[in-house]
């Protein structure tokens, strides 16, 4: 009997233990991730300024509101060198971790973003790679900006404990890795097994559901963000190929607003281009104050040279404009080159507008001086004594070929076609013009 009360005893107990340890089990499962929060950034289109500006802001504001984990959503066929750089720099100095999850493609700079992340999590069919530095005209960039670019993909694969080799074949067609899809001459670029292979990946997962349940997080608090509309502005009037088209308007519409009567289209098309490029750079972050008030002391000082003779003015605010554009672009080289076209444009613009309408109207009709002192406004430089023409004399003096002769008892000063002539000859009077009167010898 004692024995049987004891095995019941056990079973009791044994049961009670399986359903404290299954219920345990099963309030941790329920419970992954509560109390938790998560950030969730995209990281879409092109790699500019405008999206740093707009990941330092999310960023912050995740630090800011305690949050325990970031995931980076990238699909992005890449972009600016400097602007991946300065965003590899924010996420190395994060204390949250940091995960990537490659819904499409993380190309060029966008895979750069994912090395410098602390997870890299890809969808099926993502892609990772092909991370050469390309200039703005298609061509590959000179060998020390791919040196240095080559070494950064291989030190930010190895900050977060991944073989940097991949990272710098990424970066590097001379690596030879066939076997991964990158022959000698191409640049290596992942699929998301590949990846996997190469430990370049914690995962594959289908979506953000399955992302959160690998990483633990299912039932942590989700925090969604996107651009501002601001940002979203920004990011477009930021645009590496937008910024010139932006100064060529403003400068072809300034510059046909000079030939124009009134203040309209051209003009008003010209400040708004001016001010959108001035709005884009401020909102991204990458123009202060310092640059619009050296805008607004430029054009004070272009507006006081119509007033104030002398140039220097005009000259000091065309300079101090230039500088506001300079210090306000992402890139002086880049800057420079949208500035140059900009001057090629009004160049062209003012060559072909003074053409066919020369200066007699727009604001060049009130600089410019049209009054002439003419006889019939009563200016009367110097009688020009038509009549002489023809008459006869004799010289009083040799002709050297200036001299004096007498007409018709009139002594007058005359000069000689070209010739000496002697005193006491006879000469003919054959041009006048002003106070010059010219003689040939008869």
């Amino acid at each position: 009997m004692i024995k049987r009360i004891l095995v019941a005893y056990i079973m009791i107990v044994t049961v009670m233990f399986g359903i404290l340890i299954s219920d345990r089990i099963f309030v941790k499962a329920d419970d992954a991730g509560r109390g938790k929060l998560v950030y969730i950034i995209p990281v879409e289109k092109e790699v500019e300024r405008g999206l740093e500006a707009f990941m330092k802001r999310m960023t912050d504001e995740a630090i800011e509101e305690g949050a325990n984990h970031i995931i980076f959503e990238i699909d992005t066929p890449g972009g600016r060198v400097d602007a991946a750089g300065h965003i590899a720099n924010m996420l190395q100095n994060l204390d949250i971790e940091t995960t990537s999850f490659i819904i499409n493609d993380a190309l060029s700079a966008g895979s750069y973003i994912a090395l410098n992340t602390d997870n890299i999590y890809m969808k099926p069919h993502a892609t990772m790679g092909a991370s050469g530095v390309i200039t703005s005209d298609g061509n590959a960039a000179e060998k020390k900006a791919q040196s240095a670019w080559i070494a950064k993909m291989g030190e930010a694969a190895e900050s977060k404990g991944r073989d940097p080799l991949y990272a710098k074949a990424m970066a590097d067609e001379s690596i030879d890795l066939p076997e991964y899809g990158a022959k000698k001459g191409e640049y290596l670029t992942l699929g998301a097994k590949n990846a996997l292979k190469v430990k370049y990946a914690e995962g594959i997962v289908n979506n953000r559901t399955e992302l959160l349940y690998e990483l633990g997080l299912d039932k942590a608090t989700i925090v969604e963000t996107e651009p501002t509309f601001a940002e979203e502005i920004a990011r477009f009037l930021t645009n590496p190929i937008v910024v010139p088209i932006l100064l060529s308007i403003a400068s072809l519409g300034l510059i046909v607003e000079l030939y124009s009567p009134g203040f309209g289209v051209p003009g008003t098309m010209g400040l708004v281009s001016l001010i959108l490029f001035f709005y884009g750079h401020v909102v991204a972050g990458l123009a202060g104050m310092e640059a619009i008030l050296l805008l607004i002391i430029g054009i004070a000082l272009i507006i006081t040279e119509f007033f104030v003779p002398g140039g220097i003015l005009g000259l000091l605010g065309g300079g101090a404009i230039v500088g506001s554009l300079f210090i306000s672009g992402a890139s002086v080289s880049h800057m420079a080159l949208s500035i140059f076209i900009a001057l090629v444009v009004a160049i062209i613009a003012s060559v072909i507008l003074f053409k066919k309408m020369g200066l007699e109207k727009g604001l060049f009709r009130h600089i410019i001086l049209k009054d002439s002192t003419t006889t019939e406004e009563g200016y009367v430089a110097h009688v020009n004594r038509l009549e002489l023409i023809g008459l006869e004399g004799q010289t009083l003096t040799g002709l050297r070929p200036s001299g004096r002769a007498v007409f018709q008892d009139e002594t007058l000063d005359v000069i000689s076609e070209g010739t000496f002539i002697k005193k006491d000859e006879r000469v003919k009077i054959v041009k006048v013009e002003g106070a010059r009167i010219v003689v040939r010898k008869i």
